[in-house]
């Protein structure tokens, strides 16, 4: 919107990724599922850290890998996210902000440890990841800040953490103020099993508070518990205004009501880590949807931008995004 001074402000679990590259071996000797992502507990935690001490450390989680991915792109973005004032939260902390994101949530000293997520990448480019939520489940409505959500264009809201009670209240106060304010309001459905949690929610959040949806097909299918994509698709019409459903190599729909878009992936020499691959195809399309861009536009640059970061190791951008963006 014209009169916005932010593109967009995403709520999320803030989050330390540490990733490591490893073969199937290290896997079965570490009890891990290939291709799974595992909650962990705090000990469970501490002991995968000690054992990949040595891995790249990198503020992530899926909503501020999307904030990060707008700001690459030259588009303005703020992160809210919980985190522990310890070593951790002061990397998350630092990395955000020199990705050029704003992001002002105070640090907490009575929360559990900041969050962080192992992410095994196998030589396939398969992603394994063990979870510890840590400080991210305590996250409320006292940490939604009401100027920024009034000032931004879109608040882009990560399906992941509508599963603690503070989580969906950040989330029902951000999406009352931006609507309030004639603001956007986006969400992400994150994962098939958070929607199989959530089903009934979702479809009501969909249906009543949500204008623009980004799901992957098992996502959009899993949500309407339809038989494929095509009746899933057929389902989200008019759900909700605007619809970004990806297909990995297949790229992706945008369904707007009577619009379909039917876009291609963009060309990737070698896929090395999908991790980060839908936070930055949301990237891409947020930024062109504030920028007023077409919504085929939009979601060319959202294949662009998940192009990119699926072509190294981990899930910022190492190329120059905006001089991509500017191809479009």
């Amino acid at each position: 919107m014209t009169d916005a001074t932010l593109d967009v402000v995403g709520i999320g679990n803030a989050m330390v990724d540490v990733l490591v590259q490893a073969d199937d071996d290290f896997l079965d000797q570490n009890g891990l599922v290939k291709g799974s992502m595992t909650l962990i507990d705090g000990e469970r935690a501490e002991a995968l850290y000690d054992l990949l001490d040595n891995g790249i450390k990198i503020s992530g989680g899926s909503a501020g890998n999307s904030m990060a991915g707008v700001a690459a792109l030259g588009g303005s973005a703020a992160f809210i996210g919980k985190l522990r004032d310890d070593q951790l939260g002061a990397v998350f902390a630092h990395d955000i902000r020199t990705a050029g994101v704003h992001f002002e949530t105070p640090l907490s000293n009575d929360t559990a440890p900041t969050a962080r997520c192992f992410v095994i990448v196998t030589p396939d480019a398969q992603r394994t990841m063990s979870t510890y939520l840590g400080a991210c489940v305590e996250l409320g409505p006292e940490d939604v800040d009401e100027g920024l959500i009034a000032s931004a264009d879109i608040t882009y809201l990560e399906g992941y953490l509508w599963d603690p009670p503070g989580g969906k209240a950040a989330f029902r106060k951000a999406y009352d103020i931006a609507h309030a304010n004639g603001r956007r309001v986006a969400l992400t459905l994150s994962d098939s099993f958070c929607v199989e949690r959530y089903r009934s929610e979702f479809l009501d959040l969909v249906a009543d508070h949500v204008d623009i949806l980004f799901a992957n097909e098992a996502e959009v299918i899993s949500l309407y518990e339809a038989e494929d994509f095509d009746e899933a698709l057929q389902q989200v019409r008019g759900a909700c205004p605007i619809a970004a459903l990806t297909r990995s190599e297949q790229g992706s729909v945008i369904v707007a009501g009577d619009e379909i878009h039917v876009i291609e992936a963009a060309p990737v020499e070698q896929v090395v880590d999908t991790t980060g691959a839908g936070d930055l195809y949301a990237a891409g399309f947020l930024y062109g949807l504030a920028r007023e861009r077409s919504l085929a536009d939009c979601a060319r640059l959202g294949g662009i931008a998940a192009a990119e970061i699926i072509s190294h190791l981990g899930a910022r951008s190492q190329a120059d995004m905006a001089a991509l963006a500017a191809m479009i």
